[in-house]
């Protein structure tokens, strides 16, 4: 069967596709037929050996999928599902943990449903657990045009959150609204931006999936007893850092949120979010996909996604 594979730890250029040995069926495992993989940005550091997680090259690259069912894992044959699977799911089949796998509904197609285990489940994470969102507060997205931050918007969107998307250009924005944020402005001017939307109170959390040089403006968007959730370091700027008098001053908070971690420690934890999401899909949460690739075309998928290009998920077809 072919498999999108990490042979070299050059990058996503040098992503190619191999023919690989078929999963048998295992006990205690489902089988699953890969119909589409969700491109994560793990994917990106994974392919440059900057992954927390290691693996030896060859290695197959995924870490989102959807598909149906073949056997095992309690599942019905033929049952449409999304799962998680770290890497490894860029290939035809794949045999899966089944507390990583969920049954999706017919109206969210296998391209959309390869946007959720990742991005949605990170986003729930990020925003239930660790921010620890209310009805009725108010969300700051950056990067809320990428895959994760419109999954940030839905969730907090079904959380009965108030959200402003912050993104680049009038494109970008348009996408934020479409997502279903109640504002979508600019990155030059957030600070007062949000500071106006909000009545002069400022933002109860801010979701930031970018760093670098915004983050202290960030800070400042917070109201009294505010959080500012770490999500990643999209910013070419890279890590930033923070004076803490200001949290001290100011009854605010800095949050990291390492989802991939969290679940790693808590077996079962991703059939709790689940839960949570469930009532979601097709409602507050619609994945918007963005664009979609070949198998042949991950590493340029990959590449699209590491220089921002992305609008909305990204997501390769296993399948032609």
């Amino acid at each position: 069967m072919r498999a999108a594979q990490v042979v070299t730890l050059t990058g996503p250029a040098d992503v190619v596709v191999n023919d690989v040995p078929a999963p048998e069926p295992e006990d205690g495992k489902v089988l699953i037929r890969v119909e589409a993989v969700g491109v994560a940005f793990p994917d990106l550091l994974l392919s440059r050996g900057e992954y927390q997680m290691k693996p030896e090259p060859p290695f197959t690259v995924g870490a989102g999928l959807a598909g149906t069912v073949i056997s095992g894992g309690g599942f019905e044959p033929g049952t449409r599902v999304c799962g998680c699977t770290g890497w490894g799911g860029a290939q035809e089949q794949v045999l899966a943990d089944p507390s990583c796998v969920f049954p999706i509904p017919d109206s969210i197609t296998f391209e959309q449903a390869a946007a959720i285990p990742m991005n949605y489940l990170t986003a729930d994470f990020a925003l239930f657990e660790r921010g620890g969102l209310q009805p009725g507060e108010t969300v700051l997205v950056h990067g809320a045009a990428g895959g994760l931050g419109t999954a940030v918007i839905q969730v907090a969107k079904g959380m009965g959150a108030t959200v402003i998307g912050v993104a680049s250009t009038e494109e970008k924005r348009a996408l934020v609204l479409e997502c279903g944020a109640d504002h979508a402005i600019g990155l030059e001017g957030f600070k007062d931006a949000a500071r106006e939307l909000t009545g002069g109170r400022g933002v109860d959390v801010v979701a930031d999936i970018v760093g670098g040089d915004i983050f202290t403006d960030s800070l400042r968007c917070l109201a009294r007893q505010g959080r500012l959730i770490v999500l990643g370091f999209a910013a070419q700027q890279g890590i930033p850092s923070v004076k803490v008098n200001r949290l001290l001053f100011t009854n605010t908070d800095i949050r990291g949120a390492a989802w991939g971690e969290y679940w790693m420690a808590n077996p079962g934890y991703m059939q709790e979010q689940w839960k949570r999401l469930e009532p979601m899909l097709g409602v507050a949460v619609q994945p918007p996909v963005g664009r979609t690739y070949s198998l042949a075309e991950t590493g340029q998928a990959l590449d699209d996604m590491d220089q921002r290009r992305a609008l909305g998920k990204l997501v390769v077809r296993v399948r032609d």
